[in-house]
């Protein structure tokens, strides 16, 4: 084997060990903490909600949004199945006292 073989060979397994040591980290401590966002609660964390289509559905398979599927991604978590914070722009006006 020369010695290109041989670093290329290094390199893969080291690309390995490296990914096998971050899952077992990921397995042992779960991503909880300031930026998991708590589940929705309109559709309890799985993103999908019941489509408008069943409600006057007569029987078919669905429509468009859904896919044929009688689910459709959920509006209040955009289908994440977490909430998500809303960005919002606060503004503060000095005032200039009485005149």
């Amino acid at each position: 084997m020369g010695p290109l073989v041989l670093t290329q060979l290094a390199t893969g397994l080291s690309v390995l060990a490296g990914a096998a040591l971050v899952k077992s980290l990921m397995d042992q401590r779960p991503m909880m903490g300031p930026t998991q966002f708590p589940r929705c609660p309109s559709c309890s964390g799985t993103g999908r909600v019941a489509c408008l289509c069943n409600r006057w559905s007569d029987g078919d398979a669905g429509c468009r949004t859904c896919a044929g599927s009688g689910r459709m991604a959920c509006s209040s978590c955009g289908g994440t199945g977490s909430g998500r914070p809303i960005p919002v722009q606060i503004s503060v006006r000095r005032s200039n006292g009485p005149s």
